[in-house]
């Protein structure tokens, strides 16, 4: 029989332990790599589908005369402020003929505008007299303290959505293909 003594000799004895790993320093570096790649992967998968859906979701364009005539309805209501409403009557105008036929019109003086709109063939010749009259009857309110009656400011309005309506491009019909120069 085993004595006390002679059980706890054995089993004062333990098996070897296995090796320590003893880090070189550089792990922490890899693990800082490792979850940056990650982090840059997830971040551009994340931009990415933020584009695809942003771009799925973009409102469609509204065309420049449809533009013009909510832009001329909104307009109506300063016809009592007459600096006002032909500013923003002859405004829309020359926004609206620059989206329609890549013209630069806001940026130049009535004067230069009329002068290079001769030399093209964009409007009719009676749309072009009729342009001239709209916008020096404009200038006339804007610049030189003219105050036209109600008529007068409903004339030029009516003017202006006359002239929107007239250039305004043509639907293309399938069978055709083609579109005809509007005002020609």
């Amino acid at each position: 029989m085993i004595t006390n003594s002679a059980t706890a000799t054995v089993n004062d004895i333990r098996d070897i332990k296995p090796p320590l790993e003893i880090s070189n320093g550089l792990a922490w570096l890899w693990w800082t790599l490792g979850a940056l790649v990650i982090g840059t992967l997830l971040l551009l998968a994340w931009r990415y589908f933020l584009k695809r859906v942003t771009r799925d979701l973009a409102p469609v364009p509204i065309p420049a005369h449809i533009r013009a005539k909510q832009m001329l309805e909104r307009a109506l209501p300063f016809i009592v402020e007459p600096k006002q409403f032909c500013t923003l009557v002859s405004n829309t105008v020359r926004t609206y003929l620059e989206e329609r036929f890549s013209f630069r019109a806001p940026e130049r003086t009535t004067e230069e505008f009329l002068r290079e709109l001769q030399a093209t063939d964009l409007l009719t010749l009676e749309q072009k007299e009729s342009l001239g009259k709209f916008l020096e009857s404009c200038d006339l309110v804007k610049f030189a303290k003219y105050e036209p009656a109600e008529t007068e400011l409903r004339e030029l309005h009516s003017s202006a959505v006359q002239l929107v309506e007239e250039t305004e491009p043509k639907i293309v019909s399938p069978e055709s293909k083609i579109e005809e120069p509007v005002g020609k």
